[in-house]
């Protein structure tokens, strides 16, 4: 054990050991901790849904309905009516022939890449990717080539010289940064070199787009091959699990292949119908996804009059990058003193240098609360 003692002493002294947070309160606004309630701007619940009564009764009438877990893998006898509806209705929402469930986006990942790679082929990686996305690469035994952030041409050259690319993978919105993925240009390069490129839509869907279809229906692209998309239903949508989209050989190949969805048991039919519930609502209260631009916008507006800089990023995500590891905490800290939750995300969930507050929306949020968190904010020492 003294190793891993050894690191643990290590992580203490740089300052980067992580400790959970104990919620005595469900998600929102405002959450729970012990005896303090405070204002949360940390939490991906975007749309404000993950204690929404409506999706919470769903859940309850699903669980009364097929019980409280699957009990097998889809494959053997845990495909419900409920999941095959939720698979169909989350293809018709993105426009893809077909969807399929994973229990998580990191299985959803791995399972995509396991399936359609092996040691033969390359894939090529954002630098800046979800942890999902690189551990699945990794796993998958291919060839991995990380691309500088968001780099098209250098990406060109990198192609251009590969003997065998088969997968580009990227975040579509930048889970640490917030920004979006040049997708257009991506898939061009797809076309050209012939490969396949995955796109992690886990902080678009439901976010971006006029009807909430993510980040290809922002852009104006539709989800056709060279495309795959993985979303995620934890997020926006409030409740849990994922889904990868595209055309139905695609779908046939992961249901055959993907060892992430082969060897697992299902999702819980109830959580299934929970997701159906809240992407009703995600398709009907487009007043959701205003109120995020709008307070977005409130927040970036006063941020430059307190001479805060932030990266440029059009959505709910809006870090404050302080650098060390000391200020980003420092600055926590000073946030929690005054009631509001914002964590410092810290190396190496970031890179070293790039330490930051990660504040995040919700269309649960008042604009009051964008008041007090500037004013809070106004006294942190940059």
């Amino acid at each position: 054990m003294k190793p891993l003692e050894d690191d643990l002493s290590r992580r203490h002294e740089q300052k980067l050991y992580r400790e959970r947070l104990v919620l005595e309160s469900p998600q929102g606004a405002e959450v729970r901790v012990g005896e303090n309630l405070l204002l949360s701007f940390c939490s991906n619940d975007y749309l404000g849904l993950a204690n929404d009564p409506r999706v919470i009764r769903a859940f309850q009438q699903g669980a009364e309905r097929y019980g409280v877990g699957a009990g097998a893998s889809h494959l053997v006898s845990g495909h419900s009516r409920a999941h095959h509806a939720l698979e169909e209705e989350l293809a018709d929402f993105v426009g893809a022939e077909r969807a399929l469930l994973f229990s998580t986006g990191y299985m959803a990942n791995l399972g995509v890449m396991s399936a359609l790679t092996d040691r033969n082929d390359a894939i090529f990686e954002d630098r800046l990717n979800h942890a999902s996305l690189i551990d699945a690469a990794r796993l998958a035994r291919a060839k991995v080539t990380r691309f500088p952030h968001a780099d098209v041409h250098r990406l060109a050259d990198m192609l251009a010289h590969a003997p065998r690319p088969q997968l580009i993978t990227t975040d579509a919105v930048f889970s640490m940064d917030g920004d979006i993925a040049p997708l257009a240009e991506l898939s061009d390069l797809a076309v050209k070199h012939d490969t396949r490129l995955l796109v992690d839509d886990a902080h678009g869907l439901g976010v971006l787009g006029q009807n909430g279809r993510g980040t290809l229906e922002h852009l104006d692209l539709p989800l056709v091959s060279p495309v795959i998309l993985m979303g995620t239903l934890g997020k926006a949508l409030g409740v849990f699990g994922a889904f990868v989209a595209g055309e139905e050989v695609l779908i046939e190949t992961l249901i055959q292949r993907a060892r992430t969805y082969i060897y697992t048991t299902a999702l819980p039919p109830a959580v299934a119908e929970a997701v159906r519930a809240s992407l009703r609502i995600v398709q009907e209260e487009g007043w959701r996804r205003e109120r995020l631009r709008t307070l977005v916008a409130q927040f970036r507006s006063g941020a430059e009059r307190l001479g805060l800089v932030l990266l440029p990023s059009p959505t709910p995500i809006q870090p404050v990058v302080l650098g060390t590891v000391e200020a980003a905490l420092r600055a926590s800290q000073h946030l929690r003193e005054q009631g509001i939750l914002v964590p410092a995300i810290r190396p190496p969930t970031v890179l070293e240098g790039s330490s930051r507050l990660r504040i995040t929306f919700s269309a649960a949020h008042e604009e009051a609360h964008v008041d007090r968190l500037l004013e809070a904010l106004s006294a942190v020492r940059i």
